[in-house]
């Protein structure tokens, strides 16, 4: 089956209910309540945070942009914006909250100064997969919150890819004890980075573009970013030799968010698409970075050496996180609320995966 043809069985059934009109001349907008065919077409502006083309979640958001043309026969263009073009990689949030730009696509966790409890939608350490972060949004309530809390930013989320499990990160130097952390300067977000300061690391949020150069130059000793395939592409190698396998982002969930009252405005057929749309991404982004991630791992350059981290300073990083959960859940009531719908999800998921994924695993090794 052709890519373009890949649609999950949900998909297509949402997708025919939404689009049961399209033989007719194919532009809507709203008069009230009601859907008025009219001949006008609408065209939203999506910024990323992404270079041009970067591969997967940039041609990702590319491929969602193109089925939202397929699907509304052409009366829905979403033109996208790599990052720097209308605006930067990290004002990508602000921007439409201010209504300057319709929609962005990006990484949740970027936004954790706005409100930590955005950090969770994104992942949390040693927590959720990505098949489970996306089961907890659709059906453990966290979409409700999720949606909630944008709101108070004139925003409407939805999920915008999956990255799977990434690695642990690239290190200058071998790591061995908590000693050898301490003092290093990391590129790392989110929660993760929460965790890794209060193991001695200063952690640092740079976008894709400048990862490398601040590598290369010394600026910070050490980055994770995704996982094989697109550290190969950014050549991390080529001035760090230590590569760690993860814990800090089990399952990035990506987001592509809406300006609110733009989503508003917009027919309940397009607002389908797009969520019909989105979804697709989130699979076919899921099974691309597994496929490339796979393939990446087997042509990694021999002088890259693969590890863990030792147990002290996964014990360490757990009781880090227990006391980052703690602090946030004191401080910011929305970060409590969000972890508690999280935290009943990992609990009412944990017996059933344990019985299940985690003894077929221990099985098929």
């Amino acid at each position: 089956m052709k890519r373009r043809d890949f649609m999950t069985a949900t998909a297509l059934g949402t997708t025919a209910l939404a689009l049961s009109g399209c033989h007719r001349p194919p532009k809507e907008e709203h008069n009230g309540a009601t859907n008025v065919v009219t001949k006008k077409r609408v065209t939203l502006k999506l910024a990323t945070s992404w270079p041009a083309h970067f591969p997967i979640m940039g041609t990702g958001v590319e491929y969602f942009a193109k089925r939202c043309a397929e699907l509304s026969a052409g009366s829905l263009e979403i033109k996208i914006y790599p990052k720097n073009i209308l605006v930067p990689a990290l004002q990508v949030f602000d921007a439409c909250s201010a209504t300057q730009i319709d929609a962005f696509h990006s990484g949740v966790y970027y936004w954790k100064g706005k409100n930590s409890a955005f950090s969770i939608f994104g992942g949390m350490p040693l927590g959720l997969t990505s098949e489970e972060m996306i089961t907890w949004l659709k059906f453990g309530g966290g979409y409700e919150l999720w949606r909630e809390l944008y709101a108070k930013f004139n925003l409407y989320p939805l999920i915008g890819g999956t990255t799977g499990p990434q690695m642990g990160g690239w290190f200058k130097k071998e790591i061995q004890t908590l000693s050898d952390l301490q003092g290093l300067k990391m590129r790392i977000p989110g929660l993760g980075g929460e965790v890794m300061k209060r193991l001695g690391i200063t952690p640092i949020l740079l976008p894709a573009g400048e990862i490398y150069t601040s590598l290369e130059r010394g600026t910070i000793d050490a980055t994770e970013w995704v996982g094989p395939a697109l550290d190969s592409m950014m050549g991390f190698s080529k001035v760090a030799k230590y590569y760690y396998t993860g814990w800090h982002e089990p399952g990035s969930i990506l987001e592509i968010t809406f300006n609110k009252a733009r989503w508003e405005k917009l027919s309940d057929t397009h607002q389908a698409v797009i969520t019909v749309a989105s979804e697709e991404m989130t699979n076919t982004m899921l099974q691309e970075f597994r496929y490339k991630n796979a393939k990446a791992l087997q042509e990694l350059p021999k002088d890259v050496t693969i590890k863990s981290f030792s147990q002290e300073i996964i014990y360490a990083a757990k009781a880090a996180l227990d006391e980052v959960i703690h602090d946030e859940s004191k401080k910011n009531q929305d970060f409590k609320r969000v972890f508690q719908s999280y935290d009943s999800f990992f609990r009412l998921n944990k017996y059933y995966d344990d019985i299940s994924t985690r003894n077929f695993l221990n099985i098929r090794a």
